[in-house]
């Protein structure tokens, strides 16, 4: 690139990329034929230019460039604003990152990509990343290793619709089981699933276990066992599971409040444990699991624990709680 100070009267070519803007033409444009010509009466003594050599890319063809390249599933890249290239996501889902790569392109020199922490909760048309170029005009040499770093390294894993449950295994008036059923209910529907059942069920470990096989007769594919008291060996879930083929996979996880959640998996069903019906209507580690199920995964220990970073809940790590709905902070129904 070569860098210029044009007086007025000295030739002006198409292509030449602005550095200072002039009236209505902004910085970092690259000069149309129409712009040559408005240039001509606008009020201006001195142009400071770049012109462009051979392997020299404009800015927004390269930012375009590696956006498009790390745009994966469930990216759609937006046009230029501000100076960088958005990446919006294109449905609800959760923001996975291939954090390596995106580093290696960020040690290309001119070249910045980034985005929400990986884990972050997304609705649809949320941006979740950009792509920027530095300078006004890098290099062709810069451009292309970068697209080849950044291929496909930002994604949304998607939600899907699953059949959901809700069992309730401890005696509850009615008005108190509507408010629960209510409560998950809403927070679904986020995810784009309805709640199925929603069942009071005996307290016993016969009970339980008879209720769980029934449910995966049914094709359900989430089931929350609400009222589990599970720190107490003596608790009839921890007899249940077993008895209905189910399997504990993590008895406890590090997020708070709410550590005294568990997860179990009976086939393709995953099975939640929460403490009391009152977890539906507050923020808590419900709301940081649920939407890790909510895309189908089968959860393993190891995701499991690997919530304690960031498992404090709190305003900083919002990002990892659904907006249930809008004008509410993340993670809140009312």
């Amino acid at each position: 690139m070569k860098p210029q100070r044009l007086k007025k009267g000295e030739s002006i070519r198409e292509g030449l990329v602005l550095t200072r803007g002039v009236g209505p033409l902004s910085k970092g444009r690259a000069l149309t034929a129409a712009d040559v010509r408005a240039l001509a009466d606008l009020p201006w003594s001195e142009l400071s230019v770049i012109e462009l050599e051979p392997g020299d890319v404009h800015e927004a063809e390269a930012g375009k460039r590696i956006a498009t390249a790390a745009a994966g599933e469930g990216i759609e890249v937006r046009p230029m604003d501000g100076g960088s290239f958005p990446l919006a996501a294109t449905a609800a889902g959760i923001l996975e990152v291939a954090a390596d790569r995106m580093a290696q392109v960020n040690l290309v020199p001119d070249l910045a990509l980034y985005t929400h922490p990986r884990g972050y909760v997304a609705s649809a048309g949320d941006v979740v990343g950009r792509v920027k170029v530095v300078p006004f005009v890098t290099r062709e040499d810069r451009v292309a290793p970068a697209e080849a770093l950044a291929r496909g390294a930002v994604r949304i894993r998607p939600f899907v619709p699953l059949r959901c449950s809700l069992l309730v295994q401890e005696e509850l008036a009615e008005d108190a089981l509507a408010r629960a059923r209510k409560a998950f209910a809403a927070k679904l529907s986020y995810f784009g699933s309805e709640l199925g059942t929603a069942r009071l069920v005996p307290a016993s470990a016969e009970g339980l276990a008879q209720a769980l096989r029934e449910e995966r007769e049914q094709g359900t594919r989430v089931v929350v066992v609400a009222g589990s008291r599970s720190m107490d060996p003596a608790d009839p879930v921890l007899g249940a599971l077993p008895a209905a083929g189910a399997a504990m996979v993590k008895h406890g996880v590090p997020v708070y409040p709410g550590t005294l959640l568990w997860v179990a998996q009976m086939g393709d069903a995953t099975i939640v444990g929460a403490p009391s019906c009152g977890i539906f209507s507050k923020v808590s580690s419900l709301d940081v699991v649920l939407p890790r199920i909510m895309t189908g995964a089968r959860l393993s220990a190891e995701d499991l624990a690997a919530l304690s970073l960031g498992g404090l809940i709190a305003p900083e790590v919002s990002y990892r709680l659904p907006r249930y709905q809008s004008g509410l902070g993340r993670g809140q129904l009312e």
